[in-house]
């Protein structure tokens, strides 16, 4: 069979500071920047992303013909600009239009995409491939567990296909799965039955994470569910910081029994009201967790780890707030690493300064969020990179960085490890590249929600959720809604959204 083979990757967090433009989707940083045709498939081979996974089992294991279009996917971010999102989509329809009869097309996509005319990026996607090749043939989606799934995106895709993990360990897994799920189709399988639920409040992403519970038996639950009757089976936790009318978790099921599909989706609704409240978290305020942090570090051999959550560059924070990096130093933290802090302004100044130097920097505070100022520091300069390296960890397995100048600062006790392209702190490697051991830190600060586990909770003595200045916070009372749909509890537990209360 001839499959259309391509992908437009964009988690948006419309609470945060910089928009996803063009050139953020044609340069390259941890995956592939923009590509199109004939390289596409080696541009995205042995990396841990869908899209790649899809392409081994489709065209290697099951023996289809693979048509490439394009692929392309930014740092998340805050909206879409309509440039950005016209471009890529066109290249996409362009492809299918060029590529003959098909019998089937697969997307690459995220789930949580919001352009700055569009709502529902992945809805509008979906319905323009729908009016290129029309409602006969297959249109199989993987979908990012973080996906905000709309009643459009369900009727319009054939089936939508979730990862399993967070971290992300399984993206290319899912590609491979939605690959023998289409396949499945194509030789005449049944999945004509189909049930859609939406669970009626918001998950924080650090409570998501499938290592520990409630998510654990939640995804557990999910595997289970497939059989005969039930092909495929998925729940998407939701991206909450998406200003959305959909936003929020759901539940997906196909098969060829409707009574099968129906209670699969229902099972899932259930254990998520089941456990609502264990779904809230827990989350330190920045002060607390590094003088908690310090004292652990005291009696143990391994480094305790501080999520910066709330700065996350894998949720739309810039990487570049340093609340939690002056708390560290306020407290004189000893062998302590800050990292990744996403500033080129201070990765150049360090070059400029050479390996060795003394100088004075000003790190971070460059997203002009209200409150946020750089942090002077007298810093040493102990080492520099390009920025160009291999990721070897579960998460960025496989992906061949291009983060541009990075540097290791020294300040007293901490080092910062900076970077010039955004992305967040979830491979070793990135320390390592600039001189950095992670093994042999006390206490590790990181940007990031939950990715960074699948790399350094192996190592790790303990890990916190900080709480640290960021367009990400991890209590949704905090973020001004406007669009939700009224009904949905903003926090597990919590109050309920009514629009009418919004001034």
């Amino acid at each position: 069979m001839r499959i259309a083979v391509g992908g437009f990757q964009h988690e948006t967090n419309t609470f945060a500071p910089s928009p996803a433009r063009l050139a953020d989707f044609e340069r390259a940083g941890g995956w592939p920047g923009l590509t199109c045709g004939e390289g596409l498939f080696e541009a995205v081979a042995g990396i841990n992303i869908p899209i790649a996974g899809f392409v081994e089992a489709a065209g290697h294991r099951y023996g289809h013909e693979l048509v490439p279009l394009c692929w392309a996917q930014a740092t998340p971010s805050a909206q879409v600009t309509e440039e950005a999102f016209e471009k890529i989509t066109g290249l996409l329809l362009d492809g299918l239009a060029g590529a003959g009869s098909l019998d089937a097309v697969y997307l690459d996509l995220h789930g949580a995409m919001v352009a700055e005319h569009q709502p529902d990026g992945e809805g509008e996607i979906l319905r323009r491939v729908r009016d290129r090749v029309g409602h006969d043939i297959p249109v199989v989606v993987s979908l990012d567990l973080h996906a905000n799934v709309s009643p459009e995106m369900f009727e319009l895709a054939t089936a939508l296909v979730s990862f399993r993990t967070y971290p992300h360990v399984d993206m290319a897994e899912t590609g491979a799965r939605a690959a023998r799920h289409l396949d499945f189709l194509l030789r005449g399988g049944r999945a004509a039955a189909r049930a859609f639920r939406q669970v009626p409040f918001l998950m924080p992403l650090t409570a998501g994470c499938t290592m520990v519970q409630p998510a654990k038996g939640l995804y557990d639950l999910v595997a289970k569910l497939e059989d005969d009757d039930v092909a495929s089976v998925s729940f998407n936790a939701g991206f909450a910081p998406a200003d959305t009318y959909h936003c929020g978790p759901s539940a997906l099921a196909y098969g060829a029994n409707q009574a099968r599909a129906d209670a699969a989706a229902d099972l899932l609704l259930d254990y998520c009201l089941e456990h609502e409240a264990e779904f809230a978290g827990t989350i330190l305020p920045a002060r607390d967790a590094v003088a908690y942090a310090i004292d652990r570090a005291r009696t143990s051999n391994r480094p305790v780890v501080l999520a910066d959550t709330q700065d996350n560059p894998g949720a739309g924070g810039n990487g570049d707030t340093v609340g939690l990096l002056e708390e560290l130093v306020r407290q004189e933290a000893e062998e302590a690493t800050f990292a990744l802090l996403c500033d080129g302004e201070a990765a150049a100044a360090a070059h400029a300064a050479g390996e060795g130097a003394r100088t004075r920097i000003a790190l971070g505070g460059r997203s002009g969020l209200p409150g946020m100022e750089p942090f002077e520091a007298e810093v040493l300069v102990e080492r520099l990179g390009d920025g160009r390296f291999t990721a070897t960890g579960p998460f960025y397995e496989g992906s061949r960085m291009q983060l541009g100048p990075m540097a290791c600062l020294k300040i007293g006790g901490v080092r910062v490890a900076v970077c010039s392209g955004k992305i967040q702190a979830a491979d070793r490697e990135m320390l390592r590249h600039v001189g950095i051991e992670p093994t042999r830190q006390k206490i590790l600060a990181l940007k990031s929600s939950v990715h960074f586990r699948a790399d350094f909770e192996p190592i790790a003595e303990e890990v916190l959720v900080a709480a640290s200045p960021g367009p990400n916070p991890a209590d949704h009372l905090l973020l001004d809604y406007r669009e939700l749909r009224p009904g949905v509890r903003l926090m597990p537990a919590g109050p309920v959204f009514a629009p009418e209360t919004v001034s």
